[in-house]
């Protein structure tokens, strides 16, 4: 099992998909290329979408005998990350059981940098923003906060979710955490807390959108830009990275300007790829 850290504008998701760059398709083809390949060899944890950044996602690799009984963790990243494209990086790698499930993860944490909604206010109120999050903890049904597939089940229980903030109080985003998610589910969590904070929404349109999931309502979808998979807790694999959530104060301030939100909107995308760069740098180094 391997951890493997991406930024989102540098592949179109993690799934594979046809004539063009996915997560998945680049280490199969890194492992075709250190002929480590068989087919069904690899299994992702978490599906990301285009635009999603992930401080490490998980993997399971079914390696050849010979190579499991040779090659130690040392070697096995290093030869995965001289055949990944730019963009991507593995961090850790462990031998785990036979029957271990990558996809049965003890927990996921996201983040996201609610500041990259273009409705998001200069002026946020913290308290409003903390009373919607503690309305997501729990079991409910999210049917009215996802994209509901192949009949899966709604129900879903988040441990936690809580404001991101500043040194200085100034609200940047949220934490969310939970054994499992749907699809496009913190998403449309954040555009309803974006909604909520900018006045299109209120607090009463969440909480009747979760108690009568039978009514169908549409709260939006935040873009993905700003969207972090932050980490995922698995009893087979140890923590590449340390644990906790990085203080905002060093990320720039949003202006209220339209049309200078337009041109920090980019310098937002760099700042988050350099905190992920530099965790990274902390483990590789």
């Amino acid at each position: 099992m391997v951890a493997v850290g991406y930024h989102g504008h540098a592949f179109h998701g993690s799934q594979i998909q046809p004539d063009v760059r996915t997560v998945e398709g680049s280490i199969s083809n890194a492992l075709q290329r250190l002929t480590w390949w068989t087919e069904g060899c690899l299994e992702m944890s978490s599906r990301t979408d285009a635009g999603v950044s992930v401080r490490f996602n998980l993997a399971r690799i079914d390696l050849p005998r010979t190579v499991s009984k040779q090659a130690n963790e040392s070697s096995i990243i290093r030869a995965l990350n001289d055949h990944l494209p730019v963009g991507a990086v593995v961090l850790s790698a462990s031998k785990v059981p036979d029957e271990s499930k990558v996809r049965y993860a003890d927990s996921r944490k996201y983040l996201y940098r609610l500041e990259c909604i273009e409705e998001w206010p200069s002026l946020p109120d913290p308290d409003l923003l903390s009373s919607a999050c503690q309305m997501i903890e729990g079991k409910h049904d999210f049917s009215n906060l996802s994209k509901i597939e192949d009949d899966r089940d709604p129900i879903r229980t988040v441990d936690e979710c809580r404001p991101w903030v500043s040194g200085d109080g100034r609200p940047v985003g949220f934490v969310i955490c939970a054994k499992s998610f749907l699809w496009n589910q913190v998403r449309r969590i954040a555009s309803a807390f974006s909604g909520i904070s900018s006045g299109r929404l209120e607090l009463m349109d969440l909480d009747l959108a979760m108690r009568k999931p039978e009514i169908p309502v549409d709260m939006g979808r935040a873009p993905s830009e700003g969207l972090v998979l932050w980490e995922i807790s698995h009893l087979d694999i140890a923590n590449p990275l340390p644990n906790g959530i990085p203080e905002p104060s060093n990320l720039s301030t949003r202006p209220e300007d339209p049309r200078e939100y337009r041109r920090w909107l980019s310098m937002s995308g760099y700042e988050i790829s350099t905190l992920l760069e530099n965790e990274w740098r902390s483990r590789l180094n």
